[in-house]
């Protein structure tokens, strides 16, 4: 077992002809056999350089399996949060979310909302611990749109500038304190000291004008509103630097759970 997701668990496998494989158990998933069938040759159809690739499936009653190729480097969470203290600290340009052999970035659970349907309360509740990379919209009832992967995505992006995870709790001296770290980003970012994010173990040895732009990017994903986020494809086009971005604001349910005063 290499570990469990909001979909179900993953498992380390071989084939006969020696190819390594994660094989993904869904938990939940309500088709029946042709309707999976069906949902499994359409995410077959898409293939992506960046795209984990899907090799095969399994489907026997209500056992149903995806079979994908094995990410030897594992996940970012792996590499940046577990390993700091015995492996080599991912550089700037590395820093992605499956890793393969090469360290070229793939993207996992590609599609798999069309497995577990329209009621995410199970997936949900399977989150424990990051609530935070969730969307307001999640919590609130408003309406589920694209733009809640584009919140999880700035804070993702927030954990790649720092190294570590958003919410640590730490002890100040005036007593306990919730360093949360979108909320010292956005601060930092508009006072134009972004250096002092970016993760101590690169040693300076990153491009601060891409870590600025990453982290203005991330600032404005994170918005409560979901019209003031960016969609993806400004997304890229932001990180390429082939288009601008005013300062952010900082968001006013972030300011209100940590207490901060710094709203504009």
């Amino acid at each position: 077992k290499l570990g469990a997701g909001g979909f179900g668990s993953v498992f380390r496998g071989v084939l006969s002809d020696l190819t390594t494989i994660a094989v993904k158990r869904l938990d939940g998933a309500r088709q029946g056999e042709k309707q999976f069938r069906a949902e499994v040759s359409s995410i077959g159809l898409i293939q992506h350089i960046n795209l984990v690739k899907l090799i095969g499936f399994c489907c026997e009653g209500d056992k149903k399996l995806l079979v994908y190729e094995h990410m030897p480097n594992g996940s970012l969470e792996a590499q940046l949060f577990q390993s700091r203290a015995t492996a080599t600290v991912l550089n700037w340009s590395s820093r992605n979310i499956l890793l393969d052999a090469s360290f070229i970035p793939k993207i996992a659970d590609f599609g798999m909302a069309a497995f577990v349907g329209r009621d995410f309360s199970r997936v949900l509740t399977t989150f424990r611990g990051t609530v935070g990379y969730l969307a307001p919209e999640w919590i609130s009832g408003v309406p589920i749109t694209p733009k809640v992967d584009v919140y999880s995505f700035g804070m993702v992006l927030l954990e790649i500038i720092s190294g570590t995870r958003n919410s640590p709790q730490v002890q100040s001296s005036s007593g306990n304190h919730v360093a949360y770290f979108p909320v010292k980003a956005i601060n930092k970012l508009r006072e134009g000291d972004v250096r002092s994010l970016v993760d101590p173990c690169l040693h300076d040895d990153f491009n601060l004008d891409e870590a600025e732009r990453v982290c203005k990017v991330a600032c404005w994903c994170i918005q409560d509103d979901e019209l003031d986020r960016p969609t993806m494809g400004e997304v890229v086009r932001l990180l390429e630097g082939l288009q601008e971005l005013d300062m952010p604001p900082m968001p006013g349910l972030l300011a209100a759970i940590t207490g901060c005063s710094h709203v504009p």
